[in-house]
């Protein structure tokens, strides 16, 4: 058993149908997993608890009750008070949710949101069983808009997905994870990021050897966002870094703060990873035809974004890009005006609505948000672990699409798969701080890390 975040390796993860199918075949072989599972309950519990009182046990039906009941039992054969049911104790010292397990597919009964309200009342820490009762696995998505907000969750077997996208690590808490001694014996449905080595700076290499890129976006009034976009791309250790602001009179330079950047345009660097849509405004929308069929490496973000989802024109040619050529780098508004859908339909299945933009655009996307999602056509779908609300702030997201930009500059054999998610992982860690990351001190950090 371990806190698994924050993680440095690439972990699988099983959808609730994988899951249900690793344990009926793990139980086979291992009839003693559920005494396993109450045990590591129990473990964790005599670490947990705080004070002297009972530790307060709610069971449900299922295995998630039968792991209850173990845990139970453990904790009273070391001398720890114990009450079992559903009702609260009088200042217990720990509350074990163990109501529902993994097959949750309906609004939690009005009876289980009154034990969920009472849990979050009685005052004491909340430990939840395999996942916060009401969370669906697979989605992340509290069931009807209730689940348990636990302060602990200790995954048991396999890792879910919904426990670390959507509403996932709200309702989480504290991530531990014990596979009972398990190796899955199948393919995983998705895998959570582990950090990823770049590669180390030749001794004799110069800036000619770490690749350009091209930023275009920061139209009047929205300049900041693109020039965040190039400072981080320059921070990643690309060689050269170029700025096409749309609209910016030719004898102003391209950032008076950074005299490093230098403007440029696509005629003059068509070798160059484009970063497409940064502040760009209805202006940026005339430029991607040529810039869609020129650059061999594009990072698609904001405003370019949104001229595609309303283009029929441009989103073919987004179609007509060669494989492993395009990042696109949606939030959920974005993400759906694309998919023609509503926001929050596209929230309540995220890595489903990421794998249908990657499919449909035949791209690679990365879709933000708390437990960001990262699909490609020929690859196995990501979500992101590292990050948290310091990163909910104007320009984070520019960032993001410049650090893109300058690890592919430097990595040109990459695919753009394996660049999303070492950027996103990276872009995740540096925003793991308290409060709010200002996006000019995020790419100090990211710079920091490298």
């Amino acid at each position: 058993m371990h806190l698994l975040l924050p993680t440095t390796a690439t972990l699988p993860l099983f959808d609730v149908a994988a899951s249900r199918r690793i344990e009926a075949r793990a139980l086979t072989h291992s009839p003693d997993l559920m005494a396993r599972a109450g045990l590591a309950v129990a473990k964790l519990s005599l670490a947990l608890r705080r004070g002297d009182g009972p530790v307060w046990i709610a069971c449900g039906p299922g295995n998630n009750g039968g792991d209850g009941r173990v845990a139970a039992q453990r904790l009273t054969e070391a001398g720890v008070p114990v009450h079992v049911g559903h009702n609260a104790p009088r200042r217990p010292s720990l509350v074990i949710d163990a109501l529902l397990g993994l097959g949750l597919n309906r609004t939690p009964s009005t009876e289980m949101q009154l034990i969920f309200a009472a849990m979050a009342a009685c005052g004491a820490p909340v430990l939840s069983v395999d996942l916060p009762s009401g969370l669906l696995a697979d989605t992340g998505l509290p069931a009807g808009g209730h689940a348990v907000r636990a302060d602990h969750t200790l995954a048991l077997l396999t890792l879910k997905p919904g426990l670390l996208t959507g509403e996932g690590r709200a309702h989480c808490g504290h991530l531990w994870f014990d596979d009972l001694g398990i190796a899955p014996d199948e393919a995983p449905s998705a895998e959570l990021l582990g950090t990823t080595r770049r590669p180390a700076r030749g001794a004799t290499s110069h800036k000619g050897s770490h690749g350009q890129v091209l930023v275009v976006g920061g139209a009047p009034g929205m300049q900041g966002a693109a020039r965040l976009a190039a400072r981080a791309a320059l921070a990643c250790g690309a060689g050269r870094v170029y700025l096409d602001l749309l609209n910016l009179p030719a004898d102003q330079a391209a950032d008076p703060g950074r005299p490093e950047l230098m403007r440029g345009t696509l005629a003059a660097l068509p070798r160059a990873v484009g970063v497409l849509g940064c502040g760009g405004g209805a202006a940026v929308a005339a430029a991607l035809p040529d810039l869609l069929r020129q650059l061999s490496r594009a990072v698609i973000d904001a405003d370019a974004l949104n001229a595609i989802a309303t283009d029929a024109g441009l989103q073919q040619a987004l179609r007509a890009r060669p494989d492993s050529a395009t990042v696109l780098t949606p939030h959920p508004l974005e993400a759906a005006r694309l998919l023609g859908c509503e926001t929050a339909s596209l929230q309540a299945d995220r890595l489903a609505a990421a794998r249908e933009l990657a499919r449909r655009f035949a791209c690679t996307v990365v879709l933000k948000g708390a437990g960001s999602v990262i699909a490609s056509p020929s690859e196995r779908t990501a979500v992101c672990g590292s990050g948290g609300p310091a990163l909910a702030t104007a320009g984070s997201g520019d960032v993001l699409a410049g650090w893109l930009g300058g690890l592919w500059a430097q990595q040109p054999g990459a695919s753009a798969h394996a660049i999303a998610c070492a950027g996103v992982d990276a872009h995740g860690r540096a925003g793991e701080v308290d409060g709010v990351l200002r996006a000019g001190d995020l790419i100090e950090r990211l710079a920091a890390a490298r």
